[in-house]
C-alpha cells in the first residue's frame, strides 16, 4: 500500500495552492493529487468555467446588502476584498521566488466597474458607494453619475444609449483579470519539481474510510481500469462539485446534513475582433430578481491564453450535474437520509429560484442578444456565440429553524481530527484561495502551523499574516503598492 503524507483529490485550483503552501512549509511532506480528467484544471478552474474576475468586491453588487431598515451592510464585500489581498500577496511571493511565470501568464490588470440605470439602482449604487469609499480597502473607489465621464469609463456601454436614461457607475482601477486555468497549471508544474509530489491524472476516488493510522483510499485508473489503495494521513477533497458525494463517502459527522444545489451556466462570446477592442472592463450589473449570485450579469473583458476575449453573462439553467463532465444522476446519487429533509425544504422555499432557471434554460439566442443590449445597446446576434460556463454547486445545511438554508458562498468542512477536509460552494471561490486554504492548514495542522517554523515562513510568504488588513490602513497600503509592483498590476488599464 503506497503512503502519502497528503493525498489531494481535485487538479484544481484550491488543491494545487494548498499543496503549494504545504510544500513550500515542509519541502519533505509526501503529497499525491489525484485527479479524474485527463488535464489539470479541467473542471471550475478552467477559465470559461471560472469567473475568472479575481474577485474583490469592487464590482460585485451581490456582496452588499440593504438591510431592513435601509442602510448598507458592506461586510462580506470587506472580507472577500481582505481574503483577496492574501491571494495577490502568496502569488506576488512566488512570483518573486520564480515559481510562477511572468505574472501577464496568468494575471492582467483590467478596470472593475458597476453599472446600473433606473432611479432605484442608482440611490442603491450611491449609497453602497458611500458604504464602501468611506474604508479604506475600498478609498480609491469612483463613482458617476454623469454620462459624460461614463462614456470615459465604458465606451461600448454608453453607445447608443438613451441619453434620457438615469444611470450611474462606480469604478477601481486596480482590479485584475485572473485566468485561474493558467494558474493552476503553473503551480502545478511548480510542485511537480518535488521529488517527494506525484499528480495521478485519469484516476478517480472510489471509496474512502479511515483507519486508526490514516485514511485508506481507493483509487481506481479510468484507462487501465485496476485499482489501488493508499494510506493518507491528510486528505483534501477539492474536487469542485465532485467534493460533495466523496465528504459523503467519507462518512464524517461534520458532513452530515449537507446537500448541494447544481447550476449550470452559459456564456456569450463576442467573435467580433472590432467589438472586442472597444471594451476594455468588467462592468457587472444587478442579478434579475431570483437568479442565484453567479448570475449577476457582467459584460467582461478576459485574458485567455495570453488572447483578448470579451463575455456576457453568465446564463442560469438548470441541471442535475454536480461537474461538467459529470453525470445527470449526480443530484440523485446525493440524496441521503441526512439531508432529504434540508433539500426538500429548500426546494419548497425555493420555487422562485427553480422557475427562474427553468425560464432562462428556455431562452432562444435572440432573448439572450436582448438582455446584452441592456449593457451594450448596439449588440448584433450575429457576432455572439454561445458556450458553457461551467457548473456550480451551492450548499445546501441543514438548520434547526426552516429545516434547510440554501448558501452562496465557499465553505470548508473539517473532521474533528482535522485528518479530512473538504471545500464546498461557488463564488468566491479561486479568488480567496489562498485566504481558504490557510484556513484548512490552520484547522488541520493545527500545532505544526502554531510553531515557530511554520509561522516564520508564513509571514514571509504573507506579510499580512497573523494581522488584519481592515483594520490596520497603513499595512493594507504597503503591502497593496507591493502587490500592484510584482504583479505588473501598477499601470492603469482604463
Amino acid at each position: 500500500m503506497k503512503k502519502v503524507d497528503v493525498l489531494l483529490v481535485g487538479a484544481g485550483v484550491m488543491s494545487a495552492t494548498l499543496g503549494q503552501l504545504l510544500l513550500l512549509l515542509d519541502p519533505s511532506l509526501r503529497i499525491m493529487m489525484v485527479e479524474r480528467l485527463s488535464r489539470v484544471a479541467g473542471e471550475s478552474s478552467h477559465a470559461l468555467n471560472n469567473a475568472g474576475t479575481g474577485h474583490a468586491g469592487y464590482c460585485e453588487l451581490n456582496y452588499t446588502q440593504q438591510r431592513p431598515d435601509g442602510s448598507m451592510d458592506v461586510a462580506r464585500a470587506l472580507a472577500i476584498n481582505a481574503a483577496y489581498e492574501v491571494s495577490l500577496q502568496f502569488w506576488s511571493y512566488l512570483v518573486e521566488k520564480g515559481m510562477l511565470p511572468e505574472p501577464r501568464k496568468f494575471i492582467n490588470p483590467i478596470c472593475h466597474q458597476s453599472f446600473v440605470w433606473g432611479e432605484q439602482n442608482v440611490a442603491f449604487l450611491r449609497q453602497r458607494f458611500q458604504a464602501l469609499h468611506a474604508h479604506h480597502l475600498f478609498e480609491e473607489m469612483e463613482y458617476t453619475e454623469d454620462p459624460a465621464v461614463l462614456k470615459e469609463w465604458m465606451p461600448l456601454v454608453m453607445a447608443g444609449r438613451d441619453p434620457l436614461q438615469k444611470v450611474a457607475a462606480t469604478q477601481v482601477k486596480h482590479g485584475t483579470d485572473v485566468d485561474f486555468g493558467a494558474l493552476t497549471q503553473k503551480l502545478i508544474r511548480s510542485m511537480k519539481k518535488f521529488s517527494n509530489f506525484e499528480l495521478a491524472l485519469s484516476h478517480s476516488v472510489t471509496g474512502l474510510k479511515k483507519h486508526p493510522d490514516a485514511w485508506h483510499v481507493r483509487i481506481s485508473d479510468n484507462h487501465a481500469r485496476q485499482s489501488r489503495t493508499v494510506s493518507a494521513g491528510f486528505v483534501f477533497l477539492g474536487a469542485g462539485g465532485g467534493a460533495l458525494p466523496l465528504l459523503q463517502k467519507s462518512g464524517i459527522p461534520e458532513g452530515s446534513g449537507y446537500g448541494g444545489f447544481p447550476v449550470s451556466g452559459q456564456w456569450l462570446i463576442c467573435k467580433n475582433p472590432e467589438v472586442v477592442s472597444r471594451h476594455k472592463s468588467k462592468v457587472y450589473g444587478k442579478a434579475p430578481m431570483g437568479a442565484p449570485p453567479m448570475s449577476v450579469p457582467h459584460l467582461d473583458t478576459r485574458v485567455i491564453d495570453g488572447k483578448p476575449a470579451l463575455l456576457f453573462g453568465p446564463f442560469a439553467s438548470i441541471t442535475t450535474r454536480f461537474l461538467k463532465e459529470g453525470s445527470v444522476l449526480d443530484l440523485f446519487s446525493s440524496l441521503k437520509s441526512d439531508n432529504l429533509k434540508p433539500m426538500l425544504s429548500v426546494a419548497r422555499d425555493n420555487l422562485d429560484l427553480t422557475r427562474y432557471l427553468i425560464t432562462e434554460a428556455l431562452r432562444t439566442h435572440k432573448d439572450r442578444v436582448a438582455s446584452l443590449r441592456d449593457f451594450y445597446a448596439e449588440a448584433r446576434e450575429e457576432d455572439w456565440v454561445l458556450a458553457s460556463a461551467g457548473q456550480r454547486v451551492q450548499i445546501i445545511k441543514g438548520c434547526n429553524v426552516r429545516g434547510g438554508r440554501l448558501e452562496f458562498g465557499t465553505e470548508i468542512v473539517a473532521s474533528h481530527d482535522g485528518t479530512l477536509a473538504a471545500l464546498l460552494g461557488a463564488s468566491p471561490g479561486a479568488s480567496i484561495s489562498v485566504k481558504a486554504m490557510l484556513d484548512v492548514i490552520n484547522t488541520c495542522f493545527k500545532s505544526r502551523s502554531q510553531g515557530n517554523d511554520w509561522k516564520e515562513k508564513l509571514n514571509e510568504m504573507i506579510p499580512s499574516y497573523g494581522f488584519s488588513l481592515d483594520e490596520d490602513p497603513d499595512l493594507l497600503r504597503r503591502i497593496r503598492n507591493k502587490n500592484l509592483f510584482t504583479l505588473g498590476l501598477d499601470q492603469e488599464p482604463c
